[in-house]
Protein backbone atom coordinates (compact mmCIF):
# COMPACT_ATOMS: atom_id res chain seq x y z
CA UNK A 1 0.00 0.00 0.00
CA UNK A 2 1.09 3.81 -0.97
CA UNK A 3 2.19 5.85 1.86
CA UNK A 4 -1.16 8.02 3.50
CA UNK A 5 0.50 11.53 2.84
CA UNK A 6 -1.13 13.11 5.61
CA UNK A 7 1.29 11.56 7.55
CA UNK A 8 3.23 14.38 6.66
CA UNK A 9 1.19 17.56 7.41
CA UNK A 10 2.22 17.59 10.97
CA UNK A 11 3.41 21.01 12.56
CA UNK A 12 7.43 18.92 13.21
CA UNK A 13 7.66 19.12 9.17
CA UNK A 14 7.38 22.65 8.98
CA UNK A 15 10.79 22.75 10.73
CA UNK A 16 13.86 21.80 8.69
CA UNK A 17 16.81 19.92 10.84
CA UNK A 18 20.09 21.88 11.07
CA UNK A 19 23.01 20.86 9.27
CA UNK A 20 26.58 21.61 9.25
CA UNK A 21 27.21 20.25 6.07
CA UNK A 22 24.45 22.00 3.85
CA UNK A 23 22.75 25.36 3.76
CA UNK A 24 19.85 24.89 5.20
CA UNK A 25 18.62 28.46 5.12
CA UNK A 26 18.99 28.28 1.18
CA UNK A 27 16.70 25.73 1.11
CA UNK A 28 14.04 26.98 2.81
CA UNK A 29 14.19 29.87 0.44
CA UNK A 30 13.68 27.74 -1.92
CA UNK A 31 9.86 28.75 -2.87
CA UNK A 32 10.28 32.48 -2.02
CA UNK A 33 8.06 34.83 -4.34
CA UNK A 34 6.58 31.78 -6.29
CA UNK A 35 4.02 32.49 -8.44
CA UNK A 36 2.98 29.22 -9.49
CA UNK A 37 3.38 25.50 -8.86
CA UNK A 38 6.12 24.39 -10.97
CA UNK A 39 9.16 24.62 -8.21
CA UNK A 40 7.13 23.17 -5.22
CA UNK A 41 5.52 19.87 -7.82
CA UNK A 42 9.53 20.11 -9.15
CA UNK A 43 10.97 20.03 -5.34
CA UNK A 44 8.63 16.78 -4.37
CA UNK A 45 9.08 14.86 -7.75
CA UNK A 46 13.08 14.76 -7.15
CA UNK A 47 12.39 13.79 -3.40
CA UNK A 48 10.32 10.82 -4.55
CA UNK A 49 12.71 9.74 -7.46
CA UNK A 50 15.57 9.47 -4.83
CA UNK A 51 13.53 7.82 -2.53
CA UNK A 52 12.52 5.65 -5.28
CA UNK A 53 16.11 4.68 -6.07
CA UNK A 54 16.47 3.82 -2.37
CA UNK A 55 19.03 7.30 -2.18
CA UNK A 56 21.40 5.96 -4.49
CA UNK A 57 22.75 9.06 -6.33
CA UNK A 58 24.57 8.10 -7.73
CA UNK A 59 22.97 8.45 -11.41
CA UNK A 60 21.63 11.28 -13.01
CA UNK A 61 18.33 12.44 -12.77
CA UNK A 62 16.97 13.44 -16.43
CA UNK A 63 14.48 16.18 -16.87
CA UNK A 64 12.62 13.74 -18.74
CA UNK A 65 12.07 11.71 -15.47
CA UNK A 66 11.49 14.37 -13.45
CA UNK A 67 8.73 15.94 -15.74
CA UNK A 68 6.75 12.73 -16.46
CA UNK A 69 6.92 12.95 -11.96
CA UNK A 70 5.56 15.87 -11.63
CA UNK A 71 2.63 15.69 -14.33
CA UNK A 72 2.01 12.15 -12.27
CA UNK A 73 1.92 14.14 -9.22
CA UNK A 74 0.05 17.33 -10.40
CA UNK A 75 -2.49 14.26 -11.89
CA UNK A 76 -4.67 14.05 -9.08
CA UNK A 77 -4.96 17.49 -7.65
CA UNK A 78 -5.82 19.16 -11.19
CA UNK A 79 -7.67 16.35 -12.98
CA UNK A 80 -9.01 14.09 -10.14
CA UNK A 81 -9.83 16.64 -7.59
CA UNK A 82 -9.87 19.66 -10.02
CA UNK A 83 -7.85 22.47 -7.83
CA UNK A 84 -6.77 25.30 -9.34
CA UNK A 85 -3.19 25.61 -9.55
CA UNK A 86 -3.37 29.51 -10.38
CA UNK A 87 -3.60 31.28 -14.12
CA UNK A 88 -0.61 31.18 -15.42
CA UNK A 89 0.28 27.96 -14.43
CA UNK A 90 1.56 25.64 -17.05
CA UNK A 91 1.68 21.66 -15.94
CA UNK A 92 -2.14 22.02 -15.61
CA UNK A 93 -1.96 23.31 -18.89
CA UNK A 94 0.12 20.33 -19.64
CA UNK A 95 -1.78 17.74 -18.23
CA UNK A 96 -5.18 19.00 -20.07
CA UNK A 97 -3.12 18.51 -23.74
CA UNK A 98 -2.63 15.21 -22.93
CA UNK A 99 -4.77 12.31 -23.93
CA UNK A 100 -4.73 9.84 -21.23
CA UNK A 101 -7.52 7.72 -20.02
CA UNK A 102 -7.02 6.50 -16.61
CA UNK A 103 -9.11 3.65 -15.01
CA UNK A 104 -8.74 1.47 -12.15
CA UNK A 105 -6.25 1.03 -9.85
CA UNK A 106 -5.53 4.76 -10.16
CA UNK A 107 -9.16 6.12 -9.31
CA UNK A 108 -9.53 3.44 -6.34
CA UNK A 109 -5.62 4.64 -5.00
CA UNK A 110 -4.23 1.33 -5.17
CA UNK A 111 -1.95 2.57 -7.70
CA UNK A 112 1.21 1.67 -5.41
CA UNK A 113 3.76 4.55 -5.49
CA UNK A 114 1.93 6.38 -9.09
CA UNK A 115 3.66 3.30 -11.26
CA UNK A 116 0.89 3.08 -13.38
CA UNK A 117 -0.24 6.75 -13.87
CA UNK A 118 3.45 7.33 -14.53
CA UNK A 119 3.66 4.83 -17.32
CA UNK A 120 0.46 6.01 -18.74
CA UNK A 121 2.20 9.35 -18.82
CA UNK A 122 4.96 7.76 -20.35
CA UNK A 123 3.42 6.38 -23.91
CA UNK A 124 2.03 9.97 -24.74
CA UNK A 125 4.40 12.30 -27.25
CA UNK A 126 5.70 14.80 -24.07
CA UNK A 127 8.12 16.57 -26.55
CA UNK A 128 6.48 19.80 -26.08
CA UNK A 129 5.59 19.37 -22.81
CA UNK A 130 9.13 18.73 -21.49
CA UNK A 131 10.29 21.67 -23.76
CA UNK A 132 7.80 23.65 -21.91
CA UNK A 133 8.21 22.76 -18.58
CA UNK A 134 12.06 22.56 -18.23
CA UNK A 135 13.19 25.96 -19.53
CA UNK A 136 13.34 27.78 -16.29
CA UNK A 137 12.27 25.67 -13.15
CA UNK A 138 15.53 23.29 -13.12
CA UNK A 139 17.68 26.12 -12.93
CA UNK A 140 15.39 29.02 -10.73
CA UNK A 141 14.82 26.53 -8.17
CA UNK A 142 19.12 26.56 -7.13
CA UNK A 143 19.62 30.17 -6.89
CA UNK A 144 19.18 30.87 -3.48
CA UNK A 145 22.18 28.15 -3.33
CA UNK A 146 23.90 31.25 -5.54
CA UNK A 147 22.83 34.18 -4.76
CA UNK A 148 26.45 35.73 -4.15
CA UNK A 149 27.87 34.14 -7.19
CA UNK A 150 24.81 35.20 -9.45
CA UNK A 151 24.72 38.74 -7.98
CA UNK A 152 25.01 41.89 -10.59
CA UNK A 153 22.91 39.57 -13.45
CA UNK A 154 20.85 42.11 -14.72
CA UNK A 155 17.32 41.27 -15.52
CA UNK A 156 17.06 38.29 -13.46
CA UNK A 157 13.17 37.44 -13.78
CA UNK A 158 13.36 38.61 -17.35
CA UNK A 159 14.04 36.13 -20.23
CA UNK A 160 16.44 34.02 -19.29
CA UNK A 161 19.96 35.72 -18.83
CA UNK A 162 19.92 34.04 -15.21
CA UNK A 163 19.37 30.44 -16.33
CA UNK A 164 22.31 30.67 -18.98
CA UNK A 165 24.36 31.76 -15.92
CA UNK A 166 23.45 28.87 -13.69
CA UNK A 167 24.53 25.66 -14.81
CA UNK A 168 28.35 26.96 -14.61
CA UNK A 169 27.87 28.54 -11.26
CA UNK A 170 26.43 25.74 -10.26
CA UNK A 171 29.19 23.48 -11.35
CA UNK A 172 32.07 25.91 -10.63
CA UNK A 173 30.85 26.32 -7.24
CA UNK A 174 29.12 22.78 -6.45
CA UNK A 175 32.48 21.99 -3.76
CA UNK A 176 32.27 24.78 -2.19
CA UNK A 177 28.89 26.44 -2.07
CA UNK A 178 26.94 22.76 -1.95
CA UNK A 179 23.82 24.21 -4.12
CA UNK A 180 21.46 21.10 -4.00
CA UNK A 181 22.11 19.97 -7.29
CA UNK A 182 24.26 20.87 -10.58
CA UNK A 183 23.46 19.98 -14.43
CA UNK A 184 24.98 16.93 -16.19
CA UNK A 185 26.79 20.17 -18.49
CA UNK A 186 27.98 24.07 -17.89
CA UNK A 187 25.98 24.83 -20.81
CA UNK A 188 22.83 25.61 -20.44
CA UNK A 189 21.08 24.83 -23.80
CA UNK A 190 22.95 21.15 -22.94
CA UNK A 191 21.72 20.31 -19.30
CA UNK A 192 19.09 17.69 -19.79
CA UNK A 193 19.41 16.10 -16.82
CA UNK A 194 20.40 17.06 -12.92
CA UNK A 195 23.18 15.75 -10.22
CA UNK A 196 22.34 15.73 -6.72
CA UNK A 197 25.04 16.77 -4.72
CA UNK A 198 26.43 13.91 -1.97
CA UNK A 199 25.91 16.01 0.95
CA UNK A 200 22.19 16.89 -0.11
CA UNK A 201 21.77 13.48 -0.54
CA UNK A 202 23.01 12.15 2.84
CA UNK A 203 20.79 14.90 4.27
CA UNK A 204 17.42 14.03 2.68
CA UNK A 205 18.11 10.60 3.27
CA UNK A 206 18.55 11.05 7.07
CA UNK A 207 15.03 13.86 7.02
CA UNK A 208 12.93 12.25 4.28
CA UNK A 209 10.16 12.57 5.64
CA UNK A 210 10.42 16.01 7.11
CA UNK A 211 11.90 17.44 4.41
CA UNK A 212 8.63 16.08 1.80
CA UNK A 213 6.65 17.05 4.63
CA UNK A 214 7.72 21.15 4.83
CA UNK A 215 7.71 20.69 0.97
CA UNK A 216 4.05 19.74 1.12
CA UNK A 217 2.98 22.55 3.81
CA UNK A 218 4.83 24.78 1.35
CA UNK A 219 3.00 23.12 -1.59
CA UNK A 220 -0.65 23.18 0.82
CA UNK A 221 -0.21 27.14 1.16
CA UNK A 222 0.15 28.04 -1.99
CA UNK A 223 -2.81 26.15 -3.01
CA UNK A 224 -4.79 26.98 -0.66
CA UNK A 225 -4.35 30.46 -1.60
CA UNK A 226 -5.42 29.20 -5.34
CA UNK A 227 -8.57 27.70 -4.02
CA UNK A 228 -9.61 29.30 -0.90
CA UNK A 229 -13.22 28.23 -1.00
CA UNK A 230 -12.47 24.40 -1.42
CA UNK A 231 -12.93 21.63 0.66
CA UNK A 232 -10.37 19.65 2.24
CA UNK A 233 -7.53 20.94 0.55
CA UNK A 234 -5.19 18.72 2.51
CA UNK A 235 -6.52 15.63 1.29
CA UNK A 236 -6.23 16.92 -2.39
CA UNK A 237 -3.03 17.41 -3.17
CA UNK A 238 -1.76 13.69 -2.97
CA UNK A 239 -3.38 10.19 -3.98
CA UNK A 240 -4.97 8.76 -0.63
CA UNK A 241 -3.51 5.74 0.53
CA UNK A 242 -6.75 4.01 0.39
CA UNK A 243 -10.51 5.09 0.11
CA UNK A 244 -12.19 4.62 3.99
CA UNK A 245 -14.89 1.69 4.88
CA UNK A 246 -18.11 2.79 4.23
CA UNK A 247 -19.08 -0.08 6.85
CA UNK A 248 -20.88 2.83 9.77
CA UNK A 249 -22.60 4.88 7.17
CA UNK A 250 -24.04 1.25 5.78
CA UNK A 251 -25.29 0.39 8.77
CA UNK A 252 -26.85 3.10 9.61
CA UNK A 253 -28.52 3.32 6.30
CA UNK A 254 -29.19 -0.44 6.68
CA UNK A 255 -31.12 0.25 9.95
CA UNK A 256 -33.31 3.10 8.36
CA UNK A 257 -33.85 1.24 5.03
CA UNK A 258 -35.38 -1.87 7.69
CA UNK A 259 -37.76 0.61 9.40
CA UNK A 260 -39.42 2.16 6.51
CA UNK A 261 -39.69 2.17 2.37
CA UNK A 262 -37.40 4.23 0.61
CA UNK A 263 -37.05 4.51 -3.10
CA UNK A 264 -34.05 5.80 -4.87
CA UNK A 265 -33.88 9.43 -5.52
CA UNK A 266 -32.63 9.39 -8.80
CA UNK A 267 -34.57 5.92 -10.42
CA UNK A 268 -37.41 5.69 -7.88
CA UNK A 269 -36.42 1.91 -7.43
CA UNK A 270 -37.27 0.54 -4.20
CA UNK A 271 -33.83 0.28 -1.77
CA UNK A 272 -33.31 -3.23 -0.51
CA UNK A 273 -31.35 -3.36 3.08
CA UNK A 274 -29.77 -5.92 1.79
CA UNK A 275 -28.45 -4.62 -1.70
CA UNK A 276 -27.82 -0.71 -1.71
CA UNK A 277 -24.98 1.87 -2.72
CA UNK A 278 -24.59 5.12 -0.98
CA UNK A 279 -24.12 7.71 -3.03
CA UNK A 280 -21.97 10.96 -2.37
CA UNK A 281 -24.53 13.38 -3.26
CA UNK A 282 -21.52 15.73 -3.91
CA UNK A 283 -18.97 14.01 -5.81
CA UNK A 284 -16.15 12.56 -3.24
CA UNK A 285 -13.71 13.94 -5.47
CA UNK A 286 -14.99 17.43 -4.09
CA UNK A 287 -15.80 17.23 -0.80
CA UNK A 288 -13.21 14.37 0.12
CA UNK A 289 -15.08 13.33 3.01
CA UNK A 290 -17.85 10.12 3.84
CA UNK A 291 -20.28 12.20 6.37
CA UNK A 292 -23.49 11.11 6.80
CA UNK A 293 -25.16 14.41 5.50
CA UNK A 294 -23.71 14.12 1.75
CA UNK A 295 -24.68 10.15 1.42
CA UNK A 296 -27.73 9.03 0.30
CA UNK A 297 -28.66 5.00 -0.98
CA UNK A 298 -29.20 4.27 -4.23
CA UNK A 299 -28.64 1.04 -6.87
CA UNK A 300 -25.43 -0.12 -7.77
CA UNK A 301 -26.30 0.73 -11.36
CA UNK A 302 -27.31 4.39 -10.48
CA UNK A 303 -24.28 4.69 -8.45
CA UNK A 304 -21.79 4.06 -11.05
CA UNK A 305 -23.12 5.89 -13.60
CA UNK A 306 -23.16 9.24 -11.08
CA UNK A 307 -19.49 8.43 -10.52
CA UNK A 308 -18.12 11.66 -9.83
CA UNK A 309 -19.97 14.29 -11.46
CA UNK A 310 -23.03 16.50 -9.71
CA UNK A 311 -26.39 15.86 -9.04
CA UNK A 312 -28.90 17.78 -11.49
CA UNK A 313 -30.84 20.40 -9.37
CA UNK A 314 -34.57 18.49 -9.55
CA UNK A 315 -33.08 15.97 -7.09
CA UNK A 316 -32.44 18.15 -4.67
CA UNK A 317 -35.88 18.47 -2.69
CA UNK A 318 -35.54 14.36 -3.08
CA UNK A 319 -32.12 14.24 -1.24
CA UNK A 320 -33.47 16.38 2.02
CA UNK A 321 -36.76 14.37 2.19
CA UNK A 322 -34.42 11.60 2.52
CA UNK A 323 -32.30 12.69 4.95
CA UNK A 324 -35.13 14.46 7.10
CA UNK A 325 -36.37 10.66 6.91
CA UNK A 326 -33.04 9.18 7.81
CA UNK A 327 -33.00 11.77 10.92
CA UNK A 328 -36.23 11.14 11.91
CA UNK A 329 -36.42 7.43 12.14
CA UNK A 330 -32.77 7.37 13.67
CA UNK A 331 -33.59 9.81 16.38
CA UNK A 332 -36.30 7.38 16.93
CA UNK A 333 -34.87 4.36 17.02
CA UNK A 334 -31.46 4.38 18.66
CA UNK A 335 -30.07 5.36 21.70
CA UNK A 336 -29.91 9.12 22.46
CA UNK A 337 -25.72 8.63 23.70
CA UNK A 338 -25.42 6.88 20.04
CA UNK A 339 -27.70 9.49 18.20
CA UNK A 340 -26.12 12.48 19.58
CA UNK A 341 -22.62 11.46 18.46
CA UNK A 342 -24.18 10.41 14.80
CA UNK A 343 -25.75 14.15 13.90
CA UNK A 344 -22.28 16.04 15.21
CA UNK A 345 -21.43 16.08 11.72
CA UNK A 346 -24.31 17.17 10.51
CA UNK A 347 -24.80 20.36 12.48
CA UNK A 348 -21.33 21.58 12.18
CA UNK A 349 -21.89 21.26 8.32
CA UNK A 350 -25.06 22.16 8.01
CA UNK A 351 -24.53 25.20 10.38
CA UNK A 352 -28.15 24.46 12.38
CA UNK A 353 -28.57 25.20 15.34
CA UNK A 354 -29.69 21.72 17.15
CA UNK A 355 -31.35 18.52 16.85
CA UNK A 356 -34.81 19.95 16.73
CA UNK A 357 -33.99 21.93 13.44
CA UNK A 358 -32.42 19.41 12.38
CA UNK A 359 -35.77 17.36 12.76
CA UNK A 360 -37.53 20.23 11.16
CA UNK A 361 -37.73 19.99 7.59
CA UNK A 362 -38.20 23.67 6.57
CA UNK A 363 -35.05 24.34 8.68
CA UNK A 364 -33.12 21.53 7.50
CA UNK A 365 -34.07 22.37 3.86
CA UNK A 366 -32.76 25.92 4.72
CA UNK A 367 -29.67 24.75 6.07
CA UNK A 368 -28.97 22.20 3.13
CA UNK A 369 -30.09 25.06 0.37
CA UNK A 370 -27.47 27.41 2.29
CA UNK A 371 -24.74 24.80 2.45
CA UNK A 372 -25.05 22.44 -1.11
CA UNK A 373 -25.88 25.63 -3.46
CA UNK A 374 -22.74 27.22 -3.09
CA UNK A 375 -20.80 24.27 -3.13
CA UNK A 376 -22.63 23.13 -6.08
CA UNK A 377 -21.21 26.52 -7.83
CA UNK A 378 -17.96 26.11 -6.88
CA UNK A 379 -17.75 22.53 -8.25
CA UNK A 380 -19.08 23.59 -11.12
CA UNK A 381 -16.45 26.62 -11.69
CA UNK A 382 -13.68 23.95 -11.25
CA UNK A 383 -14.92 22.10 -13.81
CA UNK A 384 -17.07 18.65 -12.38
CA UNK A 385 -19.60 17.78 -14.81
CA UNK A 386 -23.59 17.45 -14.68
CA UNK A 387 -24.48 14.22 -14.36
CA UNK A 388 -27.32 12.84 -16.94
CA UNK A 389 -29.21 10.27 -15.49
CA UNK A 390 -29.68 7.33 -17.81
CA UNK A 391 -33.68 6.66 -18.53
CA UNK A 392 -35.27 4.64 -16.55
CA UNK A 393 -38.12 2.65 -17.61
Amino acid sequence: MAENPAKYFTADARKLPNSEEVNIAALTRLFADTTNSYKYIFFISVLDIIKRRNFDISENISFDEIIIEMLANAWYPHTYFKLSFGTRDKISESLDLLDLTVEEPVLKFTDTDKNLLRSTIKKQNLKKINQKLKRYVPFRLIVPFLENELQGIENKNQGNTLDIRVPRAAETYFNDRKPLYCFNSDNYSSCNAIILHPSWGTYLEKHYSIVRGWASWEWLDYMQRRNPNTPGIIYKLFAPSKRESLSKQTSYWKKILENTDFYCIYSNQKIEPDKFSLDHYLPWSFVAHDQLWNLVPTTREINSSKSNNLPPSTFFEKFVSAQHLSLTISYEKMPKTAWNKTIEAYIDALKISGQDDLLDLEKLRNSYTTVINPLLSLATNQGFKLWQPPLVA
